[in-house]
């Protein structure tokens, strides 16, 4: 067998079922669209828990992005259903939008108490988990939950003191 033969043979026993991976490639790509909405939905409704309010401004600073580029996402998050902006009044989550974030939140919660409880310190663990929450699979998020159970709390040892 030649060099090339050997190495094409390798190659091919590494790789996955093609429809396999282009449903994994597939999957990604769709959380990565979702992974925005999801972001600015859980900060709208952190923002309207924080302050009693959520306006364009203070959604730009903390995700550190332009102000039109804050109004073209919320012009999809209202045409998509989770959000209604009022003039002067600020932004407001829909009944879906509140769902929604508090989806976000959960999982976000799950992902950091899990990398928590695996011995990633808590501040690597929140940075983490605000990327891995929109990745993971519901069945990754419920073995988490599960590998966790009875106590989900990335501050537990803290919480009873």
């Amino acid at each position: 067998m030649s060099k090339h033969e050997k190495i094409g043979h390798e190659h091919e026993s590494s790789l996955i079922n093609a429809d396999a991976q282009v449903e994994s490639f597939r999957q990604t790509r769709n959380n990565r669209r979702t992974e925005l909405v999801e972001d600015y939905v859980e900060l709208i409704a952190d923002l309207i828990e924080d302050g009693g309010e959520a306006r364009q401004v203070d959604i730009a600073q903390r995700l550190g992005v332009a102000q039109p580029t804050v109004a073209k996402m919320l012009k999809r998050l209202i045409s998509e259903g989770y959000i209604q902006q009022r003039r002067y009044r600020g932004i407001f989550l829909t009944q879906d939008g509140q769902k929604l974030a508090e989806l976000c939140r959960e999982r976000h919660h799950i992902v950091e108490s899990f990398l928590c409880s695996i011995g990633v310190s808590p501040e690597t663990a929140r940075i983490d988990a605000e990327g891995m929450e929109h990745h993971a699979s519901a069945e990754t998020i419920e073995a988490f939950k599960n590998f966790l159970a009875p106590s989900t709390s990335p501050h537990s040892d803290t919480d009873q003191a």
